[in-house]
């Protein structure tokens, strides 16, 4: 089982040391309370064999997620993540996404194609574009 023995912050990222010597990292985008703490909550953490948990901000971050393949945000994942005052559930119905798959494009869960992530990212130009004119 893969390890971290160490973790640190810089800028938007969570860094992890592992085991066999590597840095590792994820962006904060996926740890909203994480991202919008300051160092002394940040460095409030406890650790177990699992992960690593932050009782004040009610958060937690998995050893396994270190090394995940995709711990940078697409840039899909990225303008909804940064951009929470968007309803995906409004989003999705203005331009016709089924909204639950929307949300698992988002956190990950599910993939979209390279061409469905662009037409996705289309309607948010589009969106853009309205909200300019209005």
């Amino acid at each position: 089982m893969k390890t971290i023995s160490k973790i640190w912050f810089d800028g938007d990222w969570l860094y992890g040391l592992g085991e066999d010597g590597k840095t590792y990292r994820q962006s904060l985008l996926w740890y909203k309370h994480l991202r919008d703490a300051t160092d002394e909550q940040r460095n409030d953490y406890e650790t177990s064999p699992i992960g690593f948990h932050w009782p004040k901000l009610d958060e937690d971050v998995s050893i396994e997620s270190f090394f995940y393949d995709d711990a940078e945000p697409t840039a899909l994942q990225t303008f909804f993540l940064s951009h929470p005052e968007i309803n995906i559930a409004g989003f999705a119905q203005k331009f016709g996404y089924n909204a639950t798959l929307l949300r698992n494009y988002i956190n990950g869960v599910k993939k979209p194609s390279k061409e469905k992530e662009q037409e996705i990212l289309s309607k948010v130009r589009e969106l853009g574009r309205e909200y300019i004119a209005a």
